[in-house]
């Protein structure tokens, strides 16, 4: 019986993570191994932050901390955002009628999100934390979840 697991597949994108995800599987498929999507998880590593606690009136659309006069408001999803988080240079102004901001640009980073769509009727499920050789990874980075499945 043919058969491969434990194996990790990188990209820079969502775009670049579908590509390669499709051609991983043709060339198993191709090869006689049938690949089982529906255990395949989908983990954005560094990008998603722990929940943090929403500003009273106005929170950030990036940080959460309330906003003040030094802010834009996203074009998308209407959210405002402190100008340290937009990562605008220059005048504000000038970007203002065309800011989108981070969590727009990256949708698999978007809280609401459960899953990508790779084609083929195929959704993987995205996933905070997994399994991988035995050690729990996390998104964050740090090493709770771990220390939590050892214990």
């Amino acid at each position: 019986m043919l058969f491969a697991d434990d194996l990790v597949v990188m990209a820079e994108s969502e775009e670049d993570l579908i590509k390669r995800l499709n051609e991983w599987k043709d060339n198993m498929e191709n090869r006689g191994i049938r690949v089982n999507m529906s255990k395949t998880k989908v983990m954005v590593s560094g990008e998603r932050q722990k929940p943090l606690q929403k500003a009273a009136r106005w929170p950030c659309g990036v940080c959460c901390r309330g906003v003040g006069s030094n802010s834009i408001q996203c074009t998308s999803c209407q959210k405002w955002v402190h100008r340290k988080c937009s990562g605008i240079k220059g005048s504000m102004y000038k970007a203002m009628q065309l800011f989108i901001c981070r969590g727009c640009l990256n949708p698999v980073t978007s809280s609401d999100r459960t899953s990508v769509d790779i084609g083929d009727n195929a959704h993987l499920e995205l996933v905070d934390t997994f399994c991988y050789l035995g050690d729990m990874l996390s998104v964050y980075g740090d090493a709770d979840a771990a220390v939590e499945a050892r214990i």
